[in-house]
């Protein structure tokens, strides 16, 4: 029997009645994860349409290998491992393809930036305060855009989505203690950056 509605329905039930064929119970599953995969993605490949066709696409493949998915493990780390997985997969071949024309695989505009610029402030900023805030957001996306795509993906999940160092490893599909090197050396390579812009 499935419900009139899903609001109190866990994750592992909805995906159980996706499993069946309801095609309403796979559409709660999008509208439950659409914002946060696009959200994750976009901060990944710092262009809105990209993030959008590779949000599809991670859906995409949600549905064609839902029957695959696991109930012992979190939906979310199941889903956010494929999306992951594509998006590290269209980092590479955009580095790839456009090393040799901008001389950098994550050159980017800087309209970009502060599309998808972390947000520093906090309440009770002055206007100055407030625009200071904002570039220092849009510095650190710059800075987060040029580590190497795994490094990105880890720093992410942990400062950006705060996720726990085991769920990252779940997501990333590696060690646990290689997942802390990389997000070690991210933050290394961020203080570099960052000091670099001073």
């Amino acid at each position: 029997m499935t419900p009139k509605s899903y609001t109190d329905v866990s994750d592992q039930q909805v995906v159980v009645f996706a499993q069946e064929g309801r095609e309403d119970a796979y559409r709660e599953l999008i509208k439950r994860y659409e914002r946060p995969v696009f959200s994750l993605i976009c901060r990944m490949v710092r262009d809105n349409e990209t993030a959008e066709d590779l949000a599809q696409e991670t859906f995409i493949k949600v549905l064609n290998n839902i029957d695959r998915y696991r109930p012992e493990f979190k939906f979310s780390s199941w889903l956010f491992k494929i999306a992951n997985n594509i998006t590290i997969d269209h980092l590479r071949r955009r580095q790839v393809d456009t090393i040799s024309i901008e001389g950098s695989p994550d050159a980017i505009t800087a309209e970009r930036a502060r599309a998808t610029a972390v947000t520093v402030t906090s309440g009770g900023e002055s206007p100055l305060e407030e625009l200071e805030s904002r570039e220092l957001g849009a510095q650190i996306e710059s800075a987060i855009a040029k580590l190497r795509p795994e490094y990105r993906a880890c720093i992410i999940l942990r400062h950006v989505e705060d996720y726990s160092y085991d769920e990252i490893a779940e997501i990333v599909k590696l060690p646990l203690g290689t997942v802390k090197t990389y997000i070690h050396r991210a933050r290394q390579e961020l203080r570099e950056y960052l000091g670099d812009l001073r």
